[in-house]
């Protein structure tokens, strides 16, 4: 979470990361509302808008150490704060924030509210900026929309382990397999599993049915309340664990 424990260290949790084998970065932008997260990154975001991130801080952080990344970076926001961003004449429209994301060395977004059927505007905007607009599919989107997710959905597509909100969780759904191959049936792209992906052991069964695999919740829950040096240290740490089985 940008801003999560503070500003300036996550410009160092992002080159710890880097390092530590990461393949992509995502970065989220803290909002007030994070309908599709539950209580672990709820909790960073409402840290992270405490201490005062906002998105063009957090973009302005992801700027300081762009250059030194060899993983790329992905930006996860809600709609409203990209609508809200920039000054009052230009609110409204995702442009403005997608350029400063652009400017700023990220290489794409995702927008877990914004559905397939509403986000095509999100998306030619984002291609004019040179940036990824990743879409979610999840276990209940049947065939045609499965479809429709993978046509629209650039760099990879965001599969959904859970019919449920972000969080550490004990045990993958025995659904997950079959989700996984019903989407590969109908694409060519890169699937990358994340939601509810705790441990190396789950990274690694994950890892044999997808082409990625995306922990959030469980990496800050590794960083506990630790700041600095001791954030950075925790979260190399558990990626690098995470990188050994994958």
């Amino acid at each position: 979470m940008g801003g999560d424990p503070d500003l300036a260290t996550t410009a160092q949790l992002l080159l710890a990361l880097d390092e530590a084998g990461a393949d992509l970065i995502e970065v989220g932008i803290p909002f007030s509302d994070p309908l599709a997260d539950g209580p672990v990154i709820q909790a960073a975001s409402a840290r992270a808008l405490a201490r005062g991130a906002t998105p063009g801080r957090v973009l302005a952080a992801i700027a300081s150490v762009g250059r030194r990344l060899r993983a790329p970076v992905v930006c996860l926001s809600y709609w409203n704060p990209i609508l809200q961003f920039g000054r009052d004449g230009a609110r409204g429209t995702p442009r403005p924030f997608l350029h400063a994301a652009s400017a700023s060395g990220v290489s794409g977004i995702i927008v877990p509210d914004l559905p397939v059927e509403e986000g095509m505007g999100l998306r030619e905007a984002a291609s004019r900026e040179k940036l990824a607009a990743v879409f979610l599919a999840a276990p209940t989107s049947p065939p045609a929309r499965l479809r429709a997710i993978a046509r629209a959905s650039e760099g990879f597509i965001y599969y959904v382990s859970v019919t449920g909100t972000t969080g550490v969780r004990r045990a993958l759904p025995p659904t997950l397999v079959h989700g996984v191959r019903q989407l590969k049936l109908v694409t060519t792209k890169p699937v990358c599993v994340g939601f509810g992906i705790s441990t190396p052991a789950q990274a690694a069964r994950v890892a044999r049915i997808a082409d990625g695999v995306i922990v959030g919740s469980a990496l800050i829950h590794a960083i506990g309340t630790a700041k600095g040096r001791a954030a950075v240290g925790r979260a190399s740490a558990f990626v690098r664990r995470l990188r050994r089985v994958v």
